[in-house]
């Protein structure tokens, strides 16, 4: 994300890396609470990442604005204003969908299609909507945008055992998981490397030409 700033003039936001999944996440939020980092007076704040498609309709490399974020039987809504600015600057480039948050890595293919189908979602990820929760309760604008980095039609290595309890990965089951699986990881290596390179891109096109302010 931050070489994404190079040659950006003005002012450059905070970045701020998040751990993986919804509970380090929470913890994490509610730690960071007492510096005002990320409740100061009208700040706003955009989530950006990767997240699994649940559709046919959406490929790896596509760019994603949340509307809202469901998990279980509750959902949380993105900022309408602050992502229908953001749209009106990327309409060309990104699309408006519906997502869901998963308590757990959903790396079958064949689950992914039925959550999409039975939620009604197009893409999932593990963070969405305790951040909405948190941020919507506290009165911070939130928008997301993040870009599909593994498909419907593939399954992706089954890395659960790779995922720390504070959100942070462990490079031995990692590997572990990826060997195991090796036509799986590299499809989700090219996809994850795809994606991240869209999101660079996008980020400087986004803060080059358009003020968050």
């Amino acid at each position: 994300m931050c070489r994404a700033f190079r040659g950006v003039i003005g002012s450059i936001p905070t970045v701020v890396a998040i751990p993986v999944g919804m509970k380090p996440l929470l913890k994490y939020l509610h730690a960071s609470q007492g510096n005002g980092q990320f409740l100061a007076p009208k700040s706003r704040v955009l989530i950006m990442g990767i997240c699994g498609s649940l559709s046919d309709r959406y490929k790896v490399g596509d760019i994603v604005l949340y509307q809202d974020c469901v998990y279980q039987n509750k959902q949380q809504e993105c900022d309408r204003t602050f992502t229908a600015q953001l749209h009106s600057y990327l309409s060309d480039k990104a699309s408006l969908v519906k997502s869901m948050t998963s308590d757990r890595l959903i790396w079958s293919a064949g689950e992914k299609r039925r959550l999409g189908e039975t939620l009604a979602a197009d893409v999932v990820d593990m963070e969405g909507f305790t951040a909405l929760e948190f941020f919507n309760a506290a009165g911070v604008s939130v928008a997301m945008l993040r870009v599909v980095s593994d498909d419907c039609q593939h399954n992706i290595p089954d890395l659960t055992s790779a995922i720390n309890s504070d959100g942070s990965l462990n490079p031995l089951p990692l590997a572990i998981g990826m060997l195991r699986q090796p036509l799986a990881a590299t499809r989700l290596i090219r996809g994850s490397l795809t994606a991240l390179k869209v999101l660079e891109q996008i980020t400087n096109r986004l803060f080059s030409g358009y003020s968050l302010k």
